[in-house]
């Protein structure tokens, strides 16, 4: 596969992955009855932790197939 190729599909695979993120966070809000999303469910939601104040889950890193590492959210942006 060509470089151009595994640049696409990373990109690709980086847009589905915020527009998953996008629609976790509309149902969180959806969901709330507040007015605003507390930072705190935002970072819940986003970073999966428990709503109990467990031990949070890391997500995994976005990498992209070039194996450059993680993307960063001011690169991703």
């Amino acid at each position: 596969m060509s470089s151009s190729a595994d640049r696409a599909f990373g990109q690709e695979s980086a847009a589905l992955d915020e527009i998953e993120l996008a629609g976790e966070l509309m149902i969180a809000a959806t969901d709330s009855s507040a007015e605003r999303l507390p930072t705190a469910r935002i970072d819940e939601v986003l970073l999966h932790r428990p709503a109990a104040g467990g031990a949070p889950e890391t997500p995994p890193s976005p990498e992209p197939p070039d194996g450059l590492g993680p993307i960063s959210s001011a690169a991703a942006g």
